[in-house]
């Protein structure tokens, strides 16, 4: 009498993270992608493939970078920023001046010519871009309660069905932050990168945490 053989059992591939196997296909966006670089300060490719290895699990990518050593920022967010430097800038018709405060960890890396290079470009940014505040939640709560005012009226105004009034608000508020706090605006000389892109990579480089502490704008007659 001839033996059955049981078919062999194909092995499981472990994906590197509990839960989330058979997910690697998934497709991630470039949102996704330059949502993890900002919080983490890793590469682009490291990003997309920590994302794919999790099922596009934002926590799950940053807890795998962290632990393969790609994640920098992340892991420096929390200590202390003492050091750095005030920085200025005077637009040439003298009609435009700004002071910024940029701080670091150490008088060192306050010196390198990379934080310095990144305290000259956000003076000038600051300058041509005209920001509220450093952060969204900085903004003055009468500043953004006027403009979700307008913004409602508009909605009302055009005839938008009154059930999508508080999503068309809400998109045009995260455009007015994206506009108006400093954080989230597009970078003067290269738009295809947010100030946040701009110093989680000066704080990749030098291994330190990096924080736009506060800023003054100075225009003339105002």
């Amino acid at each position: 009498m001839m033996e059955t053989r049981r078919p062999e059992r194909r092995p499981e591939v472990w994906t590197g993270v509990s839960g989330n196997e058979g997910k690697t296909n998934m497709a991630i966006t470039a949102e996704q992608v330059k949502e993890l670089r900002e919080r983490t300060g890793a590469g682009m490719m490291e990003c997309k493939r920590a994302l794919e290895e999790t099922g596009g699990d934002m926590e799950a990518a940053i807890d795998i970078l962290r632990a393969r050593g790609a994640a920098k920022a992340a892991k420096r967010a929390g200590r202390e920023a003492r050091e750095g430097a005030i920085g200025s800038y005077v637009h040439m018709n003298g009609k435009i001046g700004v002071l910024v405060e940029v701080n670091c960890e150490t008088d060192f890396v306050a010196r390198t010519e990379d934080f310095q290079s990144l305290v000259r470009d956000l003076a000038m940014h600051i300058a041509a871009a005209n920001p509220l505040a450093v952060t969204a939640d900085q903004i003055p709560a009468e500043v953004v309660e006027r403009e979700r005012a307008v913004y409602r009226e508009q909605a009302k105004n055009e005839g938008k069905p009154e059930h999508l009034w508080d999503k068309i608000v809400e998109g045009k508020l995260k455009k007015f932050f994206q506009e108006n706090a400093l954080m989230e605006q597009a970078f003067v000389k290269d738009p295809d990168k947010t100030i946040q892109q701009l110093v989680t990579e000066v704080s990749a480089r030098t291994g330190e945490n990096i924080v736009v502490r506060r800023f003054v704008r100075y225009a003339l007659g105002e």
